[in-house]
Formats: structure tokens, C-alpha cells, sequence
């Protein structure tokens, strides 16, 4: 029996013989073309059919797993239609004379290995997909066939080098148990695909993956992230019972559609969702969330080419809106700046983008986009119960500017006799240390806070939460010193009598539920597939009894 740990992906647990996948791309030879003008239309025609695959490959993976993890495709589709890219391998072709498959294959290669060396995970993890699309368009350019895995006889565990989302979305779940790679981390588009799919998946498990043996049977352990490979009775017992257990498990979170998320002593707490596009509110109503928390508007800026205009703002938040009929949607103010720059809106370099010029700061130094958002939001807030909340709020002066820009546009709005509900909720992101620290001043000024964990911890900590080299205990929402401003925020919430939410990446962390429940907090916002069990997780608290969960004290 062999034990090899890497990275769990994908909680479950599978058992069955390996299958390897041979999905390497075969490097091309350097070859050189007389006729440049040749390469670039092959190339142009070549880019052109892979775009038109990954269209495909899209539809199909919005009904396979959702539009939100479809995203990905979409991203590719950009960086294919990248000027960087395009001119990077126009210039080869024409300048250095190489063949399109060569001029391809060098650009994807030189752009990935940028990015690989910044100092952001998700950034980072974009390298594999220029390496991906390159891969695309060379099989276009020599008629290849794309991989495919209809050769798997029965079931198996999947063992690649990498899985490409293109190949993920396609596993065949009735022949797939799980899978294994060498490469690959919890964030890459592999392992977010799995767990959509709800394919257990262990990865990471880098050289010791050459000591796995095609066919042997092994035990893939996504909640640890370990893959034991001829595995005795003992162990064999023990893992078909915790497959066993974890199916029971989901069985039960299933039937909590419907449910009061309310804790054992009767506290109600309100269960929301964070989404990134309108299409997500399928997702919010099939995993019964009671509402959106968040809604990062800043999305709509990020696939277009161009601002979005009023009317194509307008026209996505009365989509949400609709789709959410009575149920409470927060929609953020775009968020832009810091890693979300755009090529229509250039923005100076900045020595610390994370503290520089993004969210309300930036929504402020360019009012004429601010003010169409505005616009767009309160034209949209007749179709639904809109509540509108501030970014990156660090003083009293940017919440007050932001109102009076809201209520300018507001009287615009009835001068043209324009339809809009009015009061919408106005709330602002607690996400700066000093947003926490005079939240007691900002609570007469708003209707509702809602603390951004992610930001706030990194502030609190400075420690950035993007960069791998950062130790991971720096970026834990259990710090003290995190809580403690969470508290403060939530207190002074609650002695003004307004409602106070988490939409941070903690407030799925069940570590974290009862304190943020004891403190005060009546709303939590996590992604949909997460809503059923933390609503179960709700219900087995009592804020009666003494404290159980705190992970420290605060």
C-alpha cells in the first residue's frame, strides 16, 4: 500500500483503477515560411475556428455545469481576441518568417511565462489557459482532432499531467469517478470544475505522480487530498464507509430546500448569495438562497471591450432583479481597479494598486461613468428590491460624496419623468480598518453594512492575499485582530438599528458561523453551492448555550 498526498480539490471520496490520459501537447518544430501572407491567413482562419469551438464548448458547459464556472470559456474567447496575443504572432509570421503553428506556439508560451511570474494566484492560473488556447489553434492549423476520453472501458480514476478545462467539463461522470494530476492547484480551472460537477479530485501531487501505475486500484481521498494506491481490507472498509456516510450527507442537505436556515434557539439568520453575472440567478433560486448579497457589477466592464453603456447596465440589472422577484439584490458598485484594470480606461501605474485608486475611490475621480451606473440602477429598481451598496469606503466625505452624486441623478431621473422606487437601500463594503474602526460615524449614514472579509483581512494583516509567497496563517479571517473589527462594525450597526451581513469568502467557514452570529451579524453571502450546508450548520447552533465555536477570543 503507497500513500501520496497532494492537494484536495474536490471533496468526496472514489474508488477504482487508474486510467492515464495522455494529453500532452507535442511541441512544434522550428520551420520557416516564404510566403508570410500564406501564414497569416491560415492563422486568422485557424483562430477563427477555435473560437467558433470554444462557443460550442461554452454552450455546452452552461448546461453541464452552470454559466458561472462557464466563465472560463468566455476568458479564453478574450485572450483569443487579445491584441497582445494577435499581434505577438502576426509579428512573428511577418518579421521572423516562421509557420503559424511555430509563431502560435512561441507567443503562447512567451505571454504564459509572464504571467506565471506575477505576484497574483489568478493571474497566475491564466498562463495555463494562453497555453491552452495556443494548443487549440496549432490542432486547427494541423487538422487535428480534439482529444477526447471515449476510450474509457468502465469506471476509472482519471490520471493526467494537467486536465485543460476543455477536457474537464467534458468527463463523462457516469466513467469518471475522479481524477488525479501532477499539476494544478485548488484555484485552477480543473479543480473549480470538479467541484461544480462534484467529481472528487486530488492534484498537486507533482513527481510522485510518475509512481502511480496504470490499472492498479487506488483510493482518492478529496477531503485530505491523498491517493493511496493498493489499498489493504482495512483501508478499503474504511473508505467505502466514508463514501457511504458523505452520500448519505448530500442526500440530507437536499432535503433542506425549503428550510428555515434558523438556529436551535430561534435566531433567523438570512442566507444569500454572491454572484458574478445576471444568467447566476438560476443558480441562487436551485440552491434556495434567500436573496443576492453581492452582485460585482464591475463584471459587466470586465468582457466588454468598452464601457457598458446605461442602457446595457440597466438592461442586466433588470434581469437580476426580475429573476429575483421579491428576494432582496445588492448590487455593488463596480469595484474597478487594484487587479481589475481595463484597456478602455487607462489608469496610471501604481506602486500598490491593492491601496491605490479602486472601488468608490475611483467610481468618485471619474463621476461621468459613476453617475451612468446610477443611472442605470435606479431606472432598474422598479423591477425588484434593489439595495445598492459603496466599495472600498475608508471616510466619511466618500460616502457622503457618493449620496450626493446618487441624489443628483435621482432628481435628473424625475425631471425626465423616469420610473424608479425610491428609498433604495444605500449600504456601505466594511473593508478597510478604518471603514470598521468609525463604523459607529457611517451607521447614520447608510441603511446596512456588509463586511468584505476578503480585503479586510488582507488590510488588517498586510499581508496581500494574492501573493503565494505570503504565509497562509496571515491571511486567516480567525486572527483576532480580523474579529475584532468585524465586532466593532457589527455592534455599531446594531446600536443604530441597521442590519449587518459577511459576504467575504468566510462566511461559508463554518469555523466562523456562531461567532459571527453571537456578534450580531443576521446575514451571511456565499456562493450558491455552499447556501444547504451552511443552512444545516445553522440549524445545529444555540446561541443559548456557552460559546463552542470561537476560534478565538475577540
Amino acid at each position: 500500500m503507497e500513500r501520496f498526498n497532494g492537494i484536495a480539490a474536490s471533496r468526496g471520496v472514489a474508488i477504482g483503477k487508474l486510467h492515464f490520459f495522455d494529453n500532452c501537447q507535442r511541441p512544434v518544430q522550428l520551420a520557416r515560411s516564404d510566403s508570410p501572407e500564406r501564414e497569416l491567413e491560415r492563422f486568422e482562419s485557424a483562430r477563427l475556428r477555435a473560437l467558433k469551438t470554444l462557443d460550442d464548448l461554452h454552450t455546452q458547459a452552461v448546461e453541464r455545469v452552470g454559466p458561472e464556472d462557464s466563465m472560463i470559456f468566455g476568458v479564453q474567447q478574450a485572450l483569443l481576441n487579445d491584441r497582445d496575443y494577435i499581434s505577438g504572432v502576426r509579428d512573428l509570421i511577418n518579421q521572423e518568417h516562421y509557420v503559424a503553428e511555430y509563431a502560435v506556439q512561441r507567443t503562447g508560451e512567451r505571454l504564459a511565462q509572464m504571467i506565471s511570474q506575477l505576484d497574483n494566484v489568478y493571474l497566475q492560473e491564466r498562463s495555463s489557459d494562453l497555453l491552452d488556447i495556443s494548443g487549440r489553434v496549432v490542432r486547427q492549423l494541423n487538422g487535428e482532432l480534439a482529444r477526447d476520453l471515449s476510450d474509457i472501458q468502465g469506471q476509472v480514476v482519471l490520471v493526467a499531467q494537467d486536465l485543460l478545462p476543455s477536457e474537464t467539463v467534458q468527463l463523462d461522470q457516469s466513467k469518471v469517478q475522479a481524477f488525479v494530476t501532477g499539476g494544478g492547484s485548488r484555484t485552477s480551472h480543473a479543480s473549480i470544475l470538479s467541484r461544480t460537477m462534484g467529481i472528487p479530485a486530488v492534484v498537486g501531487l507533482q513527481e510522485q505522480l510518475s509512481q502511480l501505475r496504470d490499472g492498479a486500484l487506488v483510493v482518492v481521498d478529496g477531503f485530505q487530498g491523498v491517493v493511496i494506491q493498493d489499498p489493504d481490507e482495512a483501508t478499503l472498509e474504511e473508505y467505502l464507509g466514508k463514501q457511504q456516510s458523505f452520500l448519505e450527507y448530500r442526500r440530507q442537505l437536499k432535503r433542506l430546500k425549503g428550510a428555515e436556515s434558523r438556529t436551535l434557539d430561534g435566531k433567523k439568520v438570512v442566507l444569500c448569495c454572491n454572484v458574478n453575472q445576471p444568467s447566476e440567478v438560476r443558480l441562487v433560486l436551485e440552491n434556495d438562497g434567500e436573496g443576492i448579497g453581492l452582485y460585482r457589477s464591475e463584471m459587466l466592464c470586465l468582457e466588454r471591450e468598452e464601457f457598458p453603456s446605461e442602457e446595457v447596465q440597466f438592461q442586466a440589472y433588470r434581469e437580476i432583479l426580475e429573476g429575483m422577484s421579491s428576494r432582496r439584490v445588492v448590487i455593488r458598485t463596480m469595484d474597478l481597479g487594484a487587479d481589475k484594470k481595463l484597456p478602455y480606461l487607462p489608469l496610471p501605474a501604481e506602486q500598490n494598486p491593492a491601496m491605490g485608486c479602486r472601488g468608490i475611490r475611483l467610481s468618485l475621480q471619474y463621476p461621468d461613468y459613476f453617475k451612468q451606473q446610477l443611472r442605470a440602477l435606479l431606472r432598474a429598481s422598479v423591477y425588484g428590491k434593489l439595495a445598492i451598496i459603496f466599495p472600498m469606503i475608508s471616510t466619511l466625505e466618500e460616502v457622503r460624496e457618493a449620496k450626493r452624486l446618487l441624489w443628483e441623478v435621482e432628481a435628473q431621473l424625475r425631471s425626465e419623468g423616469l420610473r424608479m422606487e425610491r428609498p433604495v437601500e444605500l449600504g456601505v463594503m466594511i473593508e478597510t480598518p478604518a471603514a470598521a474602526l468609525i463604523s459607529d460615524m457611517l451607521a447614520r449614514e447608510v441603511d446596512f453594512f456588509s463586511i468584505g472579509t476578503n480585503d479586510l483581512t488582507q488590510y488588517v494583516m498586510a499581508a496581500d492575499r494574492n501573493n503565494s509567497r505570503i504565509d497562509s496563517t496571515l491571511n486567516d479571517p480567525c486572527h483576532p485582530a480580523v474579529l475584532r473589527l468585524v465586532r466593532i462594525a457589527a455592534e455599531n450597526a446594531r446600536a443604530r438599528g441597521i442590519w449587518c451581513g459577511v459576504c467575504g469568502e468566510s462566511a461559508a467557514d463554518v469555523r466562523l458561523t456562531e461567532t459571527f452570529l453571537r456578534m450580531g451579524i443576521s446575514e451571511l453571502s456565499v456562493a450558491p453551492a455552499s447556501i444547504l450546508e451552511l443552512r444545516k450548520h445553522i440549524r445545529s447552533i444555540d446561541l443559548s448555550a456557552q460559546p463552542q465555536r470561537c476560534p478565538e477570543p475577540v
